[in-house]
C-alpha cells in the first residue's frame, strides 16, 4: 500500500515557496523562523505533534536525486517555465548532506501548556549555503497547528469535566474516562483521525478513534493502547430487528456479551418507552444480574437537547433502580447503570448539561460523554491564530532582527530576532525577543538538527506535562465569554 498521495518532501510546500530562494537579499546566509499561537479562541495551547512531523518527514536522508527530478518536472509544469525550480540547491543537499536537511529546530517540550502569544518552536538553517530551507518547510511544520489545537480543545473539555466532578462527586480519579473520542468517521482523512485521536489521548483515556493509538505506538513509544472502548450497539444493530422487536435487540446484546461493560443506544424510536418498559421492565433482571458480576450498562440517548434528555433518563432509571447520595450531597445511580451521550457535545453543551444536572442534584459521575466533529473537526489554523514567521536573518555577515507590522491588522504583528521562552512564578510565561533572553533558562530545547531527532518524547511524558490542575484557568468565565460556540 502506498504511503500516501505525496512521498516527496520537495512537494510538501506551497508551490510559490519554490520561487523564494532567489528573492532573499544577496549574501543571505541565515534565516531564523518561529511558530506561535498569536491568540485565538483558547487562552493557552497544549503543544503537541511536532515530533510526529519530524519523524514522519524530516529525519534521516529525505532528499534523493529521483525526488529532485520529479519535483523539477512538477514545478516547471506548475509555473510553465524552467527558471523557477531550485535544482542546484536541492542537488546540493543530496551531494553535501547526503539528503539530510541542514536545519536546527528548538521547541517547548510536547505536552507543555503555554499561554498564547508565546513562541512554541524555532527553526534555522545550519548551512549558510542554503538559508532558504528554513522558510521552505513552513508549510509542513506549520501543520503542527492541527494536533496542537485538538490537544488544547480536548484539554478544555477536561477542565469543564474536572470543574463539575470536583463539585458533585467524591473524587476526580476516573475523570480521564468521561469524554470519549467519537470523531473518526467525521474527520477529513485517516491521518487527521490519527493526529486528532492521538492529541485527545493526552487528556483522556477513552476513544473509538483507534488510529490515534496507532500513531502513538509508532511515533510516541506507546506500548499498549491510548484509549479504551466498550462493546456497544448502534442504530443499525437495533433497527434491523424491527420496531416491534426493539427489546429483543437489547436482550440479544446482553446475552451475547453476558459480563463486563456494554453500551446500548436507546433512541432508535421512543427512548422513554424503551427505558420505562424495556430497561426498567423486561430487562431489569438481566441488568441486576450484570451488576452483581461487576459489569455496567451505558444507556445512550443520541438525539434531542442533551441537558433535557439526560436529566429525564436519570430520573426514569433512578425511580426504578434507586439512588444513593454521595459525600458531596448529589444523587448517584447504582454503579451498574450510567448514561452516555455523544450528540452535539460542544464545550457549551457540556457546560449547560452538567450545570443543569447539578441544579437538579445529580452528580456529573452518572454521565459519560462523547465528542466527534466538535473535538476533531470544528477547528482550523485560525482557531489559535497559528503562524510561522521569519524573525532574524544574517546578510553579508551582519545579523538583523526582522518583523512584520501590517498597519491594517495589529494582531498580525510578528516577533523580532532570536527568541527564547521563559517561565516565571505563578505560571507566567514570557517570550524574550531580539536575543535578550537568558539561554540557561530558555524552555526551548533542541529537538532536531541536521536530520537527527534529538528528543524523543513518550506519551507518558506528554500526559504528565499536560495534567489538569484546578487553577489552570477559570473555565466557567471562559465559557461565558466565548463567542465561537
Amino acid at each position: 500500500m502506498a504511503a500516501g498521495p505525496v512521498d516527496n518532501v520537495i512537494l510538501l510546500a506551497d508551490c510559490y515557496k519554490s520561487s523564494h530562494y532567489k528573492l532573499y537579499p544577496p549574501g543571505t546566509t541565515t534565516l531564523y523562523a518561529y511558530f506561535e499561537s498569536r491568540g485565538g479562541r483558547f487562552p493557552y495551547t497544549v503543544f503537541f505533534g511536532l515530533q510526529y512531523i519530524l519523524k514522519r518527514w524530516l529525519c534521516g536522508p529525505v532528499v534523493t536525486r529521483a525526488m529532485v527530478e520529479e519535483a523539477k518536472e512538477v514545478i516547471n509544469a506548475v509555473f510553465k517555465r524552467d527558471d523557477v525550480f531550485n535544482e542546484e540547491g536541492w542537488n546540493y543537499l543530496v551531494e553535501h548532506h547526503g539528503g539530510r536537511l541542514p536545519l536546527r529546530v528548538k521547541a517547548v517540550p510536547e505536552g507543555t501548556v503555554v499561554p498564547t502569544k508565546n513562541v512554541l518552536f524555532t527553526v534555522e538553517n545550519t548551512d549558510p549555503v542554503v538559508p532558504w530551507v528554513t522558510s521552505f518547510f513552513e508549510t509542513l511544520l506549520a501543520q503542527t497547528w492541527y494536533p496542537m489545537t485538538v490537544a488544547t480543545n480536548s484539554h478544555v473539555y477536561r477542565q469543564i469535566l474536572h470543574h463539575y466532578m470536583d463539585l458533585t462527586h467524591d473524587n476526580t480519579d476516573t475523570l480521564v474516562f468521561y469524554l470519549h473520542d467519537t470523531g473518526y468517521r467525521g474527520v477529513s482523512s485517516v491521518e487527521s483521525g490519527a493526529l486528532g485521536g492521538a492529541a485527545h489521548l493526552i487528556n483522556f483515556k477513552a476513544s473509538d478513534t483507534v488510529a490515534g493509538t496507532s500513531l502513538l505506538r509508532k511515533y510516541y513509544h506507546l506500548k499498549t493502547v491510548g484509549g479504551i472502548s466498550s462493546r456497544s450497539s448502534e442504530h443499525s444493530t437495533v433497527i434491523t430487528w424491527g420496531k416491534e422487536r426493539e427489546v429483543d435487540s437489547h436482550r440479544h446484546l446482553l446475552q451475547t456479551y453476558p459480563e463486563g461493560d456494554v453500551g446500548c443506544v436507546c433512541d432508535s424510536y421512543d427512548i422513554w418507552r424503551c427505558l420505562e418498559e424495556d430497561w426498567c421492565g423486561e430487562l431489569r433482571d438481566l441488568v441486576l444480574q450484570r451488576g452483581s458480576k461487576g459489569g455496567c450498562i451505558y444507556l445512550g440517548p443520541d438525539s434531542g437537547d442533551p441537558k433535557v434528555v439526560i436529566l429525564k433518563c436519570l430520573e426514569i432509571l433512578g425511580k426504578t433502580y434507586g439512588t444513593e447520595t454521595n459525600t458531596k450531597g448529589y444523587k448517584m445511580l447504582p454503579p451498574y447503570l450510567r448514561i452516555t451521550c455523544s450528540e452535539g457535545i460542544t464545550h457549551k453543551a457540556l457546560w449547560s448539561t452538567l450545570e443543569h444536572l447539578k441544579n437538579h442534584n445529580w452528580s456529573t459521575a452518572n454521565t459519560y460523554f462523547g465528542a466527534g466533529a466538535a473535538l476533531l473537526q470544528k477547528i482550523n489554523r485560525d482557531t489559535q491564530k497559528c503562524a510561522y514567521k521569519v524573525s532574524y536573518v544574517e546578510v553579508g555577515g551582519q545579523g538583523v532582527d526582522v518583523y512584520k507590522q501590517p498597519v491594517t491588522d495589529s494582531g498580525k504583528d510578528s516577533k523580532r530576532g532570536r527568541l527564547s521562552l521563559h517561565h516565571h512564578h505563578h505560571g507566567l510565561y514570557t517570550t524574550q525577543q531580539a536575543g535578550k533572553g537568558d539561554s540557561t533558562k530558555d524552555l526551548l530545547v533542541p529537538v532536531f538538527e541536521n536530520g537527527e531527532l534529538l528528543m524523543d518524547y513518550t506519551l507518558q511524558d506528554i500526559q504528565e506535562r499536560a495534567q489538569t490542575v484546578p487553577n489552570d484557568f477559570d473555565v466557567i468565565r471562559f465559557l461565558e465569554e466565548d463567542r465561537d460556540y
